[in-house]
């Protein structure tokens, strides 16, 4: 890889979901005390950033991304004096440190939004956020069809008549953007973070943000259609003027030396529509939802892998993988049912039949070779590199999604892919607190997660954690990783082989029969064990050749 290439083109970047990494000081939420602590882990991981799940102040609403002072901590979390000593000790050990930002929306506790409530209708102060009177005869009715992603309607009505958008829950007012001192206020804050050392910003719903001015109804959905993917000419999804405001954006980020990066989440209709968030006037990469969605196919993963490159290569950008978020079930999880179905039509992932947690485990296994063997920059999300599966059993009493009450207890929401991670111990809360602890994690760990732990993992040569380890190591060191290129080689259905130059190919058997290696030199590494020069079902192996 060139020296000069920036290094949010090939960055492994680590997400850090702060309630559930580590906790500090024992309330039994996670917090910045417990990143710090955990940065020689990190480390030793061999991560390159930090993305940080929002840690500003919030009534956490929605866990952070209700956000009522984008320049101040949550004391859950700490305060600004310790993020900048997070910020400063992550750059000491290497590590660059990406937070969160949230611009569709704000908290209903918000300064803004509060003074808007006080000024009534017609005032400036609403002009910031999106209101408006209701329809029917006495304004009782939603001024249109909008529903909220959490479920129900995506307005709510206030005592003097008006009514108010959130694509969202109700405590997440949507700003409006196209008002010059929300536009303003935003750069302002990018500002602010970048002048304490942060290398850039996560940037969530990143295709929302602009609604169409005349807030019409939706048009009908295509049959089959994803429900989280917006469609062409959607009224406040993926609109052609959100692009006005990465732009400035972008101008930001270039004021700051350092290479300052944005991610997008942005959900688009076509891979074009994607591209164009990262165009060389925008924002620099995106995440790849295509690739997280797929099923555990060979043709379906080559088609994603094709189209992202040949999408995002014609704008010049990097594709960024990444198998699991915050947001979804656990892709151990998801790989072990049997099927293991595309996921297009549910705005979470649905499990159909039941879980094979050995044969999830072996295909997550995989999926990180391939994953960290592709052109460009990945994302692991926390507890990934220790094979945490997804928590499915939760009892109901426990779960604090606002998913949950917004579907009227028939979506469970997320809270299951959110239990803090494991550390160390042979019982809860497995070092995620202290010892002297004054509260049981914000989410109960399972009996049986012992065995996951990093203190368990580490040195065992078999497991998840030193798996990851070494890839991330072979990825720094060997020259065709990163940033680059790939050649598909040929091989038989249900086998995915690729060569990346100089002198390394990458083997997946997603077959049901055991695979011959290609001619090699040496094998880098597997996910699995190699028997007679073959290479088992649903594993994967690194080259030289």
């Amino acid at each position: 890889m060139p020296g000069t290439a920036p290094w949010w083109r090939s960055a492994v970047i680590y997400q850090v979901y702060i309630r559930s990494f580590a906790d500090g000081n024992g309330d039994g939420i996670g917090d910045i005390a417990g990143i710090r602590s955990r940065l020689p882990y990190l480390k030793s991981l061999g991560v390159d950033a930090l993305w940080i799940n929002p840690w500003y102040k919030s009534p956490q609403a929605d866990h952070g991304y209700d956000v009522a002072d984008y320049r101040a901590i949550d004391p859950l979390f700490g305060t600004v004096a310790e993020a900048e000593q997070l910020i400063e000790e992550a750059h000491r050990h290497g590590i660059r440190i990406i937070p969160d930002m949230v611009p569709n929306h704000t908290s209903d506790q918000h300064a803004w939004f509060q003074a808007a409530l006080a000024a009534g209708p017609g005032s400036p102060e609403r002009e910031r956020y999106v209101f408006r009177p209701g329809r029917g005869t006495d304004g009782d009715l939603p001024p249109n069809d909008w529903v909220s992603s959490f479920g129900g309607p995506a307005w709510t009505r206030l005592p003097d008549g008006e009514w108010y958008l959130h694509l969202f829950a109700p405590q997440q007012p949507d700003l409006n953007w196209q008002h010059p001192e929300v536009r303003a206020e935003f750069e302002s804050i990018l500002r602010f973070w970048f002048a304490r050392g942060v290398d850039g910003f996560r940037i969530d719903v990143a295709h929302g943000l602009i609604k169409h001015p005349e807030l019409p109804d939706l048009p009908p959905r295509p049959a089959g259609a994803d429900r989280r993917r917006p469609h062409l000419d959607h009224p406040h999804w993926d609109r052609d003027e959100v692009h006005d405001v990465y732009r400035a954006w972008r101008k930001v980020a270039d004021e700051f030396p350092g290479d300052r990066c944005f991610v997008a989440e942005a959900w688009a209709d076509t891979p074009e529509r994607l591209a164009a968030y990262v165009r060389a006037d925008g924002l620099h990469t995106a995440f790849n939802f295509d690739f997280l969605m797929s099923s555990w196919d060979p043709k379906d993963l080559r088609t994603v892998i094709d189209d992202s490159l040949a999408m995002l290569g014609a704008v010049g950008a990097p594709a960024t993988w990444v198998l699991s978020n915050h947001d979804v079930m656990r892709h151990a999880s998801r790989y072990g049912r049997r099927a293991a179905k595309r996921w297009v039509a549910n705005e979470r992932y649905e499990p159909e039949g039941p879980l094979d947690l050995e044969l999830g485990i072996r295909r997550a296994r995989a999926a990180a070779l391939l994953m960290l063997a592709l052109p460009g920059g990945a994302y692991i999300y926390q507890g990934e590199e220790l094979g945490l599966p997804e928590v499915e059993d939760l009892p109901e009493a426990v779960l604090q999604d606002p998913v949950w009450e917004r579907s009227g207890h028939t979506d469970r929401g997320r809270d299951g892919c959110r239990v803090p991670i494991p550390w160390s111990g042979r019982s809860t809360p497995y070092g995620f607190s202290p010892e002297d602890a004054s509260a049981a994690p914000w989410l109960p760990q399972p009996a049986d997660w012992a065995a996951y732990t990093v203190e368990a993992q580490t040195g065992d040569e078999t497991s998840v954690l030193e798996l990851y380890r070494a890839a991330l190591l072979r990825r720094r060191e060997h020259p065709a990783l990163g940033d680059g290129t790939l050649t598909w080689l040929d091989a038989p259905t249900g086998v995915l082989a690729f060569r990346r130059d100089p002198g390394f190919v990458c083997v997946v058997n997603l077959s049901t029969e055991p695979y011959p290696l290609p001619d090699h030199t040496a094998v880098l590494l597997t996910s699995g064990p190699v028997e007679n020069g073959h290479l088992a079902p649903d594993q994967a192996a690194w080259l030289a050749v």
